[in-house]
Parts: C-alpha cells; sequence; structure tokens
C-alpha cells in the first residue's frame, strides 16, 4: 500500500463537528472580507427572458472556481452546466487513474487565497494535524469529496446531467446556448434546451476546446481493441489478456498499472524515446513570476518556453513508474514507436524497431490536441476562432503543431476572431481550459495556479460587465439622492442675520 493510502486507512473517523466549526469560520472570514459583494450587475432581458450574465460550462474544479470568484465580485446571475452527474465532475473518479494526485498536499488550489477554503484545511478539521503530516499526497478520491464540499459550502450554482450541443454566436454579441440530457441520463430536465448569456466561460478542463489525441494507426484497430486513456475502460474485462500501452507519460502508468492490477497476463509499454524523461522543467522555474508574468511575455518567448517544455516532456511521478515496475509480467520497451498495427481476429499485432508483438487490448495514453473544429458543440464559432498559427511563424527549430492550433486569446481569455468583425461575439467567449497555456501560461487548469487564473478571468469579466452597463452605471450615479449631510451640521458664518422677531 502506498504511503498516501496507508496514511488515509489509518486516519480516525471524520470529525463532522469539526467540520461544521471550519465551515463557520469559512463564514466569518468572508463576512470580515465583506465577501461576496452585493451584486451590482443590472438585469437584461432577451424575449421576456433574463440573459445570464455568465454561463459557465464545466464545473470541475476550474469551473467552481470561477464561478466562486464571479460570487465574490458580487456577479450573482451565473449558472454552471455539467454533463457528469453530481458529485463526478471533472476526471477524478472517471478517466484520472492515479492513486494519488502529483501536484504536492500544500499547494492551495482553487482556494482563491481563502485560507479555510483550501485542502489543508478541509482535511485538518476532520482528521487532525497528525494526520495531515502523515499524509503523502492526496488521494484523488479524496480531492473529490473535497471539491464535493467547495461546491456545497460556496453554494455554487451547477446543472449536472446537462451536455452543451451548440454554441451559437449571436449577432448582438451574446450567446445562445443549447443544452440536452447527458447520455445515459432519461427524462433529466436538465437546464431547458435554451439558454441566452452575456459571457461564457469554457471550463473544459484537459480536452479544452479539441479531444483525445490519437496517431492514424490507431483507425487500424475497431473500437472493442483499443482505447484512449481518457475512455471509460471495463479493467475487469482484461484480466487474464495481453495489453499494451502507447506512451511514457502520467497516464500512460497509470492505465497500465489498472490494468496489472485487475489481473493482466502481461503489460506491455510502448515508449518512442530512448529513456524515460526524468526532469519537469518547469517545476524548476515555477514561481509568482511565471504564473504572474507569462502572458506579458512576447510571442517568441512564449512559443520557447513552452515549446521546450514540451519537447523535454513531464515525467512521469515516480510512484507511477514503481507502481507499474513492481509487476515481473510489466514490459518496458524503449526506442519502441509503432510502426505498423494490424488485427488478426481479436489478436493485435504491432510492430516497432525491436520486435512484433501480439496483444488482446491496447490502450493509447497519447494525450489531446486542441482543433476545436474537430468539437459538434463548437460548430458555429470554430471558423471564426483565430489560432497561433495565423499570429506567429515560429523558426523552422522550434515547430509544434500542437502550439500552431491553439487558440489566439486576448488578456481576458477570449477568442479572436480571424476576421475583423466577423463573429463579435467571440469577444465574451473565454477559453479556461488547457487550450490557453500558449496565450495565458499553465493558469487555467492545474492545481498550482487555478486560483490565480479564476481572478484574472472574474475580474475581467467584471470589467466587461461594467463597461457594457456605463450608460446604466451613469444614470444610477446621477439617480443617487441619499444625502450624508442633512444641513444641520453647520452654520454659515458669512451668512445675513436674520432680523430679531418682533
Amino acid at each position: 500500500m502506498s504511503a498516501a493510502l496507508h496514511a488515509v486507512a489509518n486516519s480516525p473517523e471524520a470529525d463532522a463537528a469539526g467540520l461544521a466549526a471550519l465551515e463557520a469560520r469559512l463564514r466569518q472570514d468572508l463576512a470580515w472580507l465583506d465577501l461576496p459583494a452585493p451584486a451590482w450587475v443590472p438585469p437584461r432581458e432577451i424575449d421576456g427572458r433574463r440573459m445570464l450574465d455568465v454561463a459557465v460550462i464545466g464545473a470541475g474544479m476550474a469551473g467552481l472556481a470561477v464561478a466562486a470568484e464571479l460570487r465574490l465580485l458580487g456577479i450573482d446571475n451565473v449558472m454552471a452546466f455539467d454533463a457528469a452527474p453530481a458529485g463526478f465532475e471533472g476526471p477524478w473518479l472517471t478517466h484520472a487513474r492515479m492513486q494519488t494526485l502529483r501536484s504536492p498536499k500544500q499547494l492551495a488550489g482553487p482556494a482563491l487565497r481563502l485560507p479555510a477554503l483550501t485542502f489543508r484545511a478541509w482535511y485538518e478539521a476532520q482528521f487532525g494535524r497528525e494526520q495531515w503530516e502523515a499524509l503523502y499526497k492526496i488521494p484523488r478520491e479524496q480531492w473529490m469529496a473535497y471539491l464535493r464540499w467547495y461546491r456545497s459550502v460556496l453554494d455554487l450554482p451547477v446543472h449536472n446531467d446537462t451536455r452543451l450541443a451548440l454554441l451559437r454566436p449571436r449577432a448582438d454579441g451574446f450567446s445562445e446556448l443549447e443544452f440536452v440530457p447527458a447520455a445515459g441520463v432519461s427524462g433529466a430536465s436538465g437546464s431547458g434546451d435554451r439558454v441566452i448569456a452575456r459571457h461564457v466561460v469554457l471550463a473544459t478542463g484537459r480536452e479544452g476546446t479539441g479531444g483525445p489525441a490519437l496517431p492514424a494507426l490507431a483507425s487500424n484497430l475497431p473500437p472493442h481493441l483499443r482505447a484512449h486513456s481518457s475512455d471509460a475502460i471495463d479493467f475487469a474485462a482484461l484480466r487474464g489478456k495481453r495489453v499494451g500501452v502507447v506512451g511514457a507519460g502520467a497516464s500512460a502508468f497509470d492505465n497500465a498499472a489498472c490494468a496489472l492490477e485487475a489481473g493482466a497476463a502481461r503489460v506491455d509499454l510502448f515508449v518512442r524515446r530512448a529513456t524515460l524523461p526524468a526532469i519537469n522543467k518547469l517545476t524548476g522555474i515555477g514561481s509568482p513570476g511565471l504564473v504572474h508574468g507569462f502572458a506579458d511575455l512576447d510571442d517568441d518567448w512564449k512559443w520557447r518556453f513552452l515549446h521546450y517544455a514540451g519537447q523535454t516532456q513531464t515525467p512521469p511521478p515516480r510512484d507511477s513508474v514503481l507502481r507499474v515496475s513492481r509487476h515481473p509480467n510489466a514490459r518496458f520497451h524503449l526506442s519502441s514507436p509503432l510502426e505498423t498495427l494490424a488485427h488478426e481476429g481479436n489478436t493485435i499485432i504491432v510492430s516497432t524497431p525491436k520486435g512484433r508483438y501480439e496483444l488482446d487490448y491496447l490502450i493509447f495514453a497519447t494525450g489531446f490536441h486542441t482543433w476545436i473544429d474537430t468539437r459538434p458543440e463548437f460548430a458555429a464559432i470554430a471558423p471564426h476562432v483565430r489560432r497561433w498559427d495565423a499570429r506567429y511563424a515560429p523558426p523552422a527549430a522550434r515547430p509544434s503543431e500542437e502550439l500552431a492550433s491553439s487558440p489566439d486569446l486576448d488578456r481576458r481569455f477570449a477568442f479572436q476572431e480571424r476576421e475583423a468583425g466577423a463573429c463579435p461575439a467571440l469577444a465574451r467567449i473565454h477559453c479556461f481550459n488547457h487550450a490557453a497555456s500558449l496565450s495565458h501560461g499553465k493558469v487555467a487548469g492545474d492545481i498550482p495556479a487555478i486560483s490565480d487564473g479564476a481572478q484574472r478571468l472574474a475580474r475581467a469579466i467584471a470589467s466587461m460587465l461594467f463597461d457594457a452597463d456605463r450608460e446604466r452605471h451613469y444614470a444610477a450615479l446621477e439617480a443617487f439622492d441619499k444625502a450624508e449631510l442633512l444641513g444641520d451640521e453647520w452654520t454659515d458664518a458669512d451668512a445675513p442675520a436674520s432680523s430679531p422677531s418682533s
């Protein structure tokens, strides 16, 4: 058992009274800070219905953090939408298959600089300081439990079981969103089928504006013989099977470990590189300077930083590699890119420079792409979205299709038009997910800087909402007539003396 799971298994029963005390402290902290701010955005109606000020697509960690910060800023006409059932948003209980989070346990995550909102506060309130000190890293199931509490304690509005079917820009600059019940949900009313919003935030996680990246060879296999690491995989069905995993990142090792732990006969990992990457370069320069300074770099430096990080790659966590290598039936194949891929019946035939292998199932842990035109729900905006390949031509020594396909976002995380004036609504559609990395840095999906990103975005939206209603705010300024002085607080020494009454 890992150190993290050992600590959880031996922790005492959760202390409900301790959690109640923490929640009382959080309420007091917010009161001392005079938060949330009073609502200040004037309502707008279309066709007799009030528009949402902000629709957040996705209620995982990023979506909750943005919704929370908007509410703290007094923007209360906000709704988040998520296709998952309540409490299962994000990857944590679905395709995230690590035992613990990869981030250090002490990071504040989505706490928005509120100490009582941190995971540590939540954990210590229930299990005590000693158990916190014994905890190695955060088990992913506990992280999901914390996010459920986060949503509950802040009373954040979320429509679950509701999938975005189409995001349609309107001529007036607003967005119309069509929703349908999520797959497998029968009779769910969700949010209704149509919502109009002044601003839209795409808090859509690692998939961002794209989806799973599969090599062209993958199409040589029928769907029942392969999967992407983000797919739902029945690992129990792999018992006694020969399983292959393509990739060398964290998800490759997590999926390989799950197959081994489910009783796979053997697992072969196919890695293109001659050795596993060992150094997480971006961790070495992690600082508030990187968080706040990246967005202000010029294009060439932004590209240089992320291209270098992509070339050197992020190593899988040591714990994840050990979780695989402790199994004698795990085989590592380095310098082994797939050359051919075929199948004979239900037997997969893999060829690499090192040899030929027969498998029963193949998992591609090959990451994600950012091609927005592959997502049907974004079909109405995709032709108008400007990408980095239209903004910047990298030197020949630093090509990257992934970076080139990234959306070119403005300082407010909003999409920009390929052709000026062709789709004004893009200025109010904000990309707060992995696809924002080249424009803004790693602030829109990873735990270390998610609060900084959420606060940057929420403040930008607050500014835009105020500017859009400046005439109404000015009219309110002119109309305000609550007097501070009543006229009896002073005497005008130069006023003519009144004649005494007879």
